[in-house]
């Protein structure tokens, strides 16, 4: 089967395993996914299966890159992976009050520096920064420039305070729980991550993993839950061709087309064959299905 599985990873889980789990379920080997999530962390995860993964680069490139959290953040304590799940390393017991985080919540919204956690996936001199710090070091991580579009405060009981971001790719919760708590004066740890936006995926088209595995182990039909491998690709204009055009198109060849030039998602009728770009009235295949 080849299409897109739009998963609700739950907590506790890497992303590459609920992948597998998920092909495994479809029968697919040949799998990938967009926009890794911590363990920790649940919600949406699109997955990629068959020829859907040769769809990856072009979904990460030309969709919304919009992604959108909800969190939660224990005020008080600090832990060494700034979530629930590490060791603490401070403690103030200071809870900020609501005026206090509701004055500092627009310093955060905009183009704005971070620094990326010290458990976290990005290179540092050849290394992952979460290697470095297993083995007791501090990662030398530089500063980047991210974009929060939106961060709201949503509820909160006692130590605990629920919130809503949206965002550009590249940004961490965890690292806006830090620097938020910092803002006030005190320190904080994430206890809960999940995402329910990213890449044009949203989580209310999302399906657990335990469904669909309870459905399989049930002898039940899963296809449903197969979004097709053009999913996500709408903002990219269509381009028909004929019978003999497929085909030629198909081999790698060349095409005539009357289109302006760009990117084009190719079909044979309602068939999707592919994505091809068009130079000076000729498509040239970029990846065909």
């Amino acid at each position: 089967m080849d299409g897109w599985v739009i998963l609700d990873k739950p907590s506790d889980m890497f992303s590459k395993s609920a992948a597998s789990r998920a092909a495994r379920i479809f029968g697919v080997k040949k799998n990938g996914h967009i926009g890794t999530l911590d363990p920790m962390a649940s919600g949406v995860l699109p997955i990629a299966l068959g020829n859907a993964t040769k769809m990856v680069p072009f979904i990460e490139e030309y969709s919304d890159r919009t992604k959108e959290y909800l969190f939660s953040v224990k005020f008080g304590l600090e832990t060494d992976t700034l979530d629930i799940t590490g060791t603490e390393t401070k403690h103030t017991g200071i809870i900020p009050s609501l005026d206090t985080v509701r004055q500092i919540l627009p310093h955060f919204v905009g183009n704005i520096t971070q620094i990326p956690p010290a458990y976290s996936a990005i290179h540092v001199n050849g290394r992952r920064a979460y290697d470095i710090a297993r083995h007791g070091e501090i990662p030398d991580i530089p500063p980047r420039n991210v974009e929060i579009y939106d961060l709201e405060l949503l509820d909160y009981i006692d130590d605990v305070w629920n919130f809503r971001m949206s965002c550009a790719p590249g940004t961490y919760v965890r690292s806006v729980a830090r620097d938020l708590a910092y803002a006030c004066d005190t320190v904080a740890t994430v206890t809960m991550i999940r995402r329910t936006v990213t890449s044009g995926f949203s989580i209310k088209n999302a399906v657990e993993l335990d469904f669909l595995e309870n459905l399989f182990n049930n002898g039940a039909d899963v296809g449903e839950y197969l979004a097709p491998v053009d999913y996500g690709l709408g903002d990219i204009p269509v381009l028909n061709l004929n019978g003999g055009s497929v085909k030629l198109y198909r081999n790698g060849g060349f095409v005539g087309v009357a289109s302006s030039d760009g990117l084009y998602r190719v079909y044979s009728g309602k068939e999707f064959v592919g994505i091809g770009t068009v130079t000076d009235g000729v498509l040239r295949p970029k990846r065909t299905i």
